[in-house]
């Protein structure tokens, strides 16, 4: 839970007061008390003390990637020190020359414990559970391995397309919006190894193995029919819409195994999973024709968060028939309370002083530079709208 002493002061550039500030929510009346607004960031540090004394102060920068260093360097020099940390949004650089350079220009201001990089996906509760899964369980550990996993596909896909976002959108890209940041996030969870606590650091530490042992193979980029028509998009723009890596991981847990990252707008639906799949059992017994499908683990992200085991089993009925069972496991219909949103559980983290679900510098950096070769490849394919870009992606 959030003190009750806790204060939330608004900053921008319009000229109004805590009232006007205050009636743009609908908030209870006694948290609207809370609610303060100083215009600008020239002084706002001593209008916080005339507040009363705070141990700790958050400042979220709900602002345009380009002032991210330039407003630390101004909360630096108002006086914000060791009691301050900065949560800054995604995007973090846009290649690995600015994102060095972001780091760089943040930590001249700040410490490195004080910044807190906001990647969503990681605060979500199936995220959250993915080292739950592997960690505690002692069945699905002994086979998380190039011995019995034969490959691992991790996947996000959006039915809407560019939603008013051209300003943004068209100088990243799909592979720049998703794969680098939560799709590589999702494969550093799945197949990192144990850390030996749970300590922010270590976690980033195992984190940072799997990136610097990833090799990419192939990079292919998709654009969907009609992007270029659409508002505030260069006619002539070669924006990938759709992104699909094909990579491997060097180390001796996953050598051998085949690792692919999708992802696109405007796709056939709205879903992000991953899929373990399995080897499959010798051609014995009940698969002797080699017809049994492989089994797979499915944890989905969103919107229909669990994880799915995917098995074989008997057709009830008189005949010998093997067909395909599925164990699943759903948060909303196993537990009654509600799902935080993933906004909620960062902020209050940063509030605590929790950094396990923020990632770091390096890890940044590692995930620019492995993708570093196909940020700028021109002339993607084209694919229509409403249908998954990759022939090889199964439809619903």
């Amino acid at each position: 839970m959030i003190d009750p002493e806790t204060l939330i002061i608004g900053s921008g550039r319009s000229e109004i007061t805590p009232e006007e500030f205050r009636s743009r929510f609908s908030t209870d009346c006694r948290f609207n008390e809370r609610l303060f607004y100083h215009q600008g960031l020239e002084g706002i540090k001593t209008y916080l003390e005339s507040l009363g004394h705070f141990d700790r102060v958050i400042c979220f920068l709900a602002i345009p990637p380009s002032a991210y260093s330039s407003t630390a360097a101004v909360l630096a020099r108002e006086g914000f020190g060791e009691e301050a940390v900065i949560v800054i949004e995604k995007p973090f650089g846009r290649n690995l020359e600015t994102a060095t350079r972001l780091n760089r220009e943040l930590t001249e201001s700040f410490r490195e414990e004080q910044i807190y990089r906001n990647d969503h996906y990681l605060a979500k509760e199936t995220v959250q559970n993915i080292m739950v899964f592997r960690f505690a369980n002692t069945i699905f550990e002994a086979i998380w391995n190039n011995r019995y996993v034969e490959s691992i596909l991790i996947e996000g896909y959006e039915e809407l397309g560019l939603e008013e976002r051209a300003a943004y959108y068209d100088s990243a890209g799909s592979l720049r919006d998703m794969i680098q940041n939560h799709l590589m996030q999702l494969l550093c969870l799945v197949t990192m190894e144990p850390p030996v606590s749970l300590d922010a650091e270590e976690i980033s530490r195992q984190k940072v193995d799997i990136l610097k042992s990833l090799r990419i193979d192939r990079c292919r980029k998709g654009q969907y029919e009609g992007y270029r028509l659409e508002k505030g998009v260069d006619p002539e723009s070669y924006t990938d819409t759709a992104a699909e890596i094909q990579a491997r991981i060097e180390n001796f847990r996953w050598s051998g195994v085949p690792i692919v990252m999708r992802t696109a707008k405007a796709a056939s639906r709205t879903e992000t999973r991953i899929v373990v799949t399995f080897k499959n059992i010798p051609r014995l017994l009940f698969n002797r024709k080699g017809e049994i499908a492989h089994n797979r683990i499915i944890i989905t992200v969103q919107p229909n968060e669990g994880i799915m085991l995917d098995v074989a089993g008997k057709i009830p009925g008189i005949n010998l028939e093997i067909g395909r069972s599925k164990m699943n496991f759903s948060l909303r219909q196993s537990y009654e309370q509600d799902i935080p949103e993933a906004y909620q559980k960062l902020l209050l983290d940063a509030i605590n002083g929790d950094r396990t679900l923020f990632v770091s510098a390096d890890e940044t950096e590692l995930s620019w530079k492995v993708l570093e070769p196909y940020l700028e490849d021109p002339d993607p394919f084209l694919y229509r709208k409403g249908k998954t870009p990759f022939p090889l992606d199964r439809e619903k």
